[in-house]
């Protein structure tokens, strides 16, 4: 299965991983390429380089959660693959609970019923591993149990469940991708910002860079165009097919170390660090185990990569200097 020649949407393709994705796809040469964002946290400057090498990219300000809205896109459009990256964020959901799961599992489930009712050929749909919660072991497989610990996790859980049970009831063509910790440029560096950006951003403004809790707590990050290949190769094949996937590298960093090693990459290995109390819901160790990815798409990731580090390092401070 081929993604040339075909009309694509993306949404949330103005953010940050949907922007890389959209990236990705134009190597895909495809027939049509569609972004919708409603671009809380998307920006259109995220897809200025993909505007050059695609001319014909169109977006769309609209909510992935509105029916009725969606449904004249995807018609209108005649798309025929949808890569599903629209999402209210973790941060969101510590202030606003219950809007960001009506909306996450609106999201979800309106491409469920496109799906249903024909309007597109193939739903893949963007998870999250923090829908697992803590890992319970050294790794999390696919088979882990789900213990979201904020509303923003459970959402994402719902929202699998959601499109598994419409490929069992309804039989749409549909696979799931639960990626683990991204991190590259066009992280949003604005009330929502990853580690990351923080980081640049503090240093810069020669304030503490501040670290919830003690930052024993690990993640697995991720590069993110490595995120943005795989979500191709998971169109691809067709095993993949009412399955979720992990996309991960197998491996975690503490935030303390990760902290190190920006301020390592930036030049500033002695800057201050402050800790503060731990984010509600925060979970201790996330590590995903990515032996069926290797399986079926044959997904060999790099580890946290100094000259991924550099490179992002170097996308924040150009922007912060502007």
């Amino acid at each position: 299965m081929k993604l040339s020649g075909k009309s694509l949407l993306v949404t949330g393709g103005a953010g940050f991983i949907g922007s890389h994705l959209v990236d990705r796809l134009i190597e895909e040469n495809p027939s049509n390429l569609v972004v919708v964002d409603n671009f809380f946290l998307g920006s259109e400057s995220n897809l200025a380089e993909a505007r050059r090498r695609f001319p014909r990219l169109k977006l769309y300000r609209l909510d992935a959660s509105n029916l009725a809205g969606m449904r004249q896109v995807v018609e209108m459009e005649a798309v025929q693959v949808v890569f599903n990256l629209a999402v209210v964020p973790l941060p969101t959901s510590l202030n606003f609970p219950t809007w960001t799961i009506e909306k996450n599992i609106g999201i979800a489930s309106t491409f469920c019923e496109l799906s249903r009712w024909k309007c597109i050929d193939t739903l893949i749909h963007c998870s999250s591993s923090e829908a697992y919660g803590s890992a319970m072991g050294l790794t999390m497989d696919e088979n882990h149990p789900l213990n979201p610990t904020t509303p923003y996790a459970a959402s994402k859980a719902a929202g699998d469940s959601i499109v598994l049970s419409y490929v069992k009831t309804f039989s749409i063509d549909a696979a799931i991708v639960r990626p683990f910790n991204n991190y590259g440029p066009r992280q949003n560096p604005g009330t929502y910002a990853g580690i990351i950006p923080i980081v640049v951003q503090k240093v810069l403004e020669k304030k503490p860079v501040v670290i919830f809790g003690d930052g024993e707590q690990t993640r697995d990050f991720i590069f993110v165009r490595e995120v943005a290949s795989a979500f191709v190769r998971v169109y691809e094949e067709p095993k993949t097919r009412g399955r979720v996937l992990n996309i991960a590298t197998g491996r975690e960093t503490s935030v303390n170390d990760l902290v190190c090693r920006l301020l390592a990459a930036i030049g500033k290995p002695s800057h201050p660090i402050t800790h503060t109390d731990p984010r509600p819901g925060d979970v201790r160790r996330h590590c995903g185990d990515i032996t069926l990815a290797k399986q079926l798409i044959n997904f060999c990731p790099s580890a946290l990569a100094q000259e991924g580090l550099e490179e992002t390092v170097r996308w924040y401070m150009e922007l912060y200097k502007k």
